[in-house]
């Protein structure tokens, strides 16, 4: 049977999606099963979806397999975290106060820098402690892997991305249930609790975990706070892009022959979304699906990466950057606390 070339053509784009649906479907198996048992027992969805992915890794090299696996780790990726900012609006931010504000932004630029400062001390490379300490500042994994997307990569980006991934995962976990007593003990108000519990801890599962153990008041503070750091991704993702721009463009053009953009697609999607949501024109129900396909998106993501990644690899990571995630996390507690103090 002869296709016109118009039919050929036509049928390319159906032909690429059969080319990723073996990889896609494993991958959002995963994914539906990390959910299933995060909602049934509770516990972190993306590291349930990291560790049962790696339990598939013998899968990452099957041809039928690999394009779709590739596909949710880097597509899929961007689109969740672009995705992120149908939660965000303008007035949120502006309702926290410029003290709020600038205890917050201070903290984040030196947890960054000291990711970078200590990850040279502990031998890692400029990416590695940028990486680290923008998951921290950040939103964790999924600030982990938005800033992986703009670093140049080599044949060890993956293992350690995943590393930062579980590491912060486990980390904020164990925040959810230390910070809340922390704050007890100092006798912190809701306002006060909600900028600690907001500002420190790196998902926003956790800190809404966290702040809603308290009282509802500290609960709903802690929550801006922390929609406030995942608006400062968009800056500090562009900052680590334009810092390490020759580095990336040399990568690229080694593998795939093309410049990438300073500036990723999906930072576009996520500043469009906060504006149009700053305006109210997304509907409450839409924004819920937005952020609800954002979530998926980023488990799916993490499922690939786990597929990815084999138990030895992450073990071959060493003590370095968990010490290295550890010191930022107490360091950005430390910081908070000290400036809540000093009010």
């Amino acid at each position: 049977m002869n296709l016109s070339p118009s039919a050929v053509k036509a049928a390319q784009p159906w032909l690429a999606g059969l080319h990723l649906l073996p990889g896609a479907a494993l991958a959002g198996v995963i994914a539906l099963a990390a959910t299933f048992v995060s909602t049934l027992h509770g516990g972190p969805q993306l590291l349930y979806a990291l560790l049962f992915g790696v339990a598939f890794h013998f899968l990452s090299q099957d041809v039928r397999a690999r394009p779709g696996i590739e596909f949710c780790a880097r597509g899929v990726l961007r689109l969740g975290v672009g995705l992120l900012g149908a939660r965000i609006t303008a007035t949120q931010i502006a309702g926290l106060g410029w003290t709020t504000a600038l205890t917050v932004i201070a903290a984040v630029v030196t947890t960054i820098a000291c990711g970078y400062w200590l990850g040279r001390r502990l031998g890692m490379t400029r990416p590695q402690g940028v990486l680290s300490g923008g998951a921290v500042a950040i939103c964790g994994a999924s600030a982990a892997l938005a800033i992986s997307s703009v670093l140049p990569r080599d044949k060890e980006s993956d293992r350690f991305t995943l590393m930062v991934v579980v590491t912060v995962t486990v980390l904020s976990t164990v925040a959810m249930v230390a910070y809340p007593l922390i704050a007890r003990a100092l006798n912190l108000p809701p306002e006060l609790a909600g900028l600690f519990i907001g500002g420190t801890i790196h998902d926003v599962a956790q800190v809404v975990g966290a702040g809603y153990t308290i009282d509802q008041a500290t609960g709903d503070y802690a929550t801006i706070v922390k929609l406030f750091r995942v608006a400062m991704l968009t800056v500090v993702v562009v900052t680590v892009s334009a810092l390490f721009k020759r580095q990336r463009e040399a990568a690229a053009e080694q593998h795939s022959g093309s410049k990438p953009s300073l500036v990723p697609w999906f930072l576009w999607v996520f500043v469009a979304l906060v504006c149009i949501n700053s305006l109210g024109w997304v509907p409450q129900a839409v924004q819920l699906q937005l952020t609800d396909l954002s979530r998926h998106c980023l488990v799916l993501a993490i499922a690939a990466l786990g597929i990815k990644t084999s138990f030895r690899q992450l073990a071959q990571a060493g003590w370095r950057p968990f010490m290295l995630l550890v010191v930022e996390t107490v360091w950005m507690a430390a910081f908070v606390l000290v400036a809540i103090q000093m009010r």
